[in-house]
């Protein structure tokens, strides 16, 4: 069993997650938070089957993650 940090974004049609730490592109979806939950989670598993465990990132294990908003003029 391990652990992963996951974001999840909130959109105007449901939510988005994707997990931290691993390589490459994995995404999850769904029409409430539980089941964006439970896509990435499936979609990790597929991932790490499909291409093995050197796809887990070791080097640099993430401690902590942080969401934060900042202004940019544009």
């Amino acid at each position: 069993m391990r652990q992963f940090k996951i974001v999840v974004e909130k959109h105007p049609d449901g939510y988005v997650a994707y997990p931290i730490g691993l390589k490459g592109a994995v995404v999850g979806q769904g029409d409430t938070y539980e089941d964006a939950l439970a896509d990435i989670k499936s979609a990790i598993r597929f991932h790490i089957e499909t291409f093995g465990a050197e796809v887990i990132d070791t080097d640099d294990p993430v401690i902590e993650a942080f969401i934060a908003e900042t202004a940019v003029e544009v």
